[in-house]
């Protein structure tokens, strides 16, 4: 019985102390959210002269930025809305957008129903409004062609024809840091340095026995044990010598006397 209880007590230990991990990510997530909305959002909006910046979501494919705006339940249609009303403060909406993460975010001015898009643009009466479309910026090129024609449907032609691309402006939105993200960035470089210095040490390479694939297998791994992401399918682990690169990533045994390269880094709320 005595084992029993010291057991169920590691598991709430660890139960909260994860809990309390992701709280943090959470928290500090948002701060880079808030601090962007107030800081970055009114200049680049204003330097593209876009009025209002719709980002649509459809249940089950949204926007690359529904992330960094702070997720939410989708509903059939969601959109995130910015305004420039003219006051330092850009208004923000969610309609069809809910939920308890979201909410909490405390970062939007009013939550509705997306059946309330079209009252809602035509009060505001923007002359040009910004739309995730983009041909040479992938992740600026959210909005679906469906969907683009959806929101047309519903606007009408007048503010159809004041569609425009969003791509400036969302590069310049996600380009430009503010100082909370800085700190972020410094944690995921820190976090690949680590698993990297351990990735090309005795910890894991046995020369004679341990292949590249089990260096780069087991530093995924390591993303996996600590919440991480990459943008790389696979650890870039290299044997390199005079002639260029042997092998990458592969069943090529390791061997002493082998130069050995990365190319590798973590991805870490949102960076």
């Amino acid at each position: 019985m005595k084992k029993l209880f010291l057991l169920s007590l590691a598991v709430v230990i660890t139960a909260g102390a994860m809990a309390q991990e992701s709280y943090r990510r959470w928290r500090k997530m948002n701060q880079v959210r808030l601090d962007k909305f107030d800081l970055i959002l009114p200049e680049v909006m204003r330097e593209n002269k876009i009025d209002m910046w719709i980002i649509m979501c459809r249940e089950g494919n949204f926007d690359p930025m529904y992330f960094e705006l702070g997720e939410g339940y989708v509903h059939h249609n969601g959109y995130y809305i910015f305004t420039d009303v003219g006051k330092p403060r850009i208004e923000r909406a969610a309609l069809g957008i809910d939920g308890y993460l979201l909410e909490e975010t405390k970062a939007f001015d009013y939550f509705g129903s997306e059946d309330e898009l079209r009252e809602f643009v035509t009060t505001r009466d923007p002359q040009r409004i910004g739309l995730n479309l983009s041909k040479d910026i992938g992740s600026a090129d959210g909005m679906s062609f469906t969907g683009r024609n959806e929101l047309a449907a519903i606007l009408g032609p007048k503010y159809e024809s004041r569609f425009v691309s969003a791509e400036k402006l969302f590069s310049d939105f996600r380009s430009r840091h503010v100082a909370s993200e800085l700190v972020i960035f410094g944690e995921a470089g820190d976090y690949s340095y680590q698993i990297a210095e351990r990735a090309l040490s005795n910890e894991i390479i046995t020369p004679g026995v341990t292949t590249l694939a089990d260096v780069a297998w087991w530093m995924k791994e390591q993303l996996h044990k600590n919440n991480l992401q990459s943008s790389f399918g696979m650890p870039s682990i290299y044997i390199t010598g005079p002639n260029g690169i042997e092998a990458t990533s592969n069943d090529r045994i390791i061997k002493r006397g082998d130069i050995l390269m990365l190319d590798w880094g973590v991805g870490y709320l949102h960076m």
